[in-house]
């Protein structure tokens, strides 16, 4: 498994962002509880966020991506990366 990492920027308003975290919350809960040791959370001065999780490929990672709701509810913009570590 690679890792990969989402980066991503808020598109709306806190209010209309807020109303799905909840279920995203939920969605990286599910992705955990399927072996992708996902990770997220949001920059401190606000307005984006991070996500990072495991994933076979590339194609798979897009495919996760797809699934988030703030993705589909077009709450953020975002860029796919996979980060490839160098030290543990």
């Amino acid at each position: 498994m690679a890792w990969f990492v989402k980066i991503e920027a808020g598109k709306v308003d806190k209010p209309i962002f807020d109303q799905y975290v909840p279920a995203h919350k939920a969605y990286v809960q599910d992705l955990i509880d399927k072996g992708h040791k996902a990770k997220t959370g949001y920059w401190g001065q606000r307005g984006g966020g991070m996500m990072l999780f495991e994933a076979a490929s590339m194609e798979e990672a897009k495919a996760i991506v797809a699934q988030d709701p703030l993705v589909q509810n077009d709450c953020v913009s975002y860029q796919l990366y996979e980060w490839r570590i160098v030290v543990e």
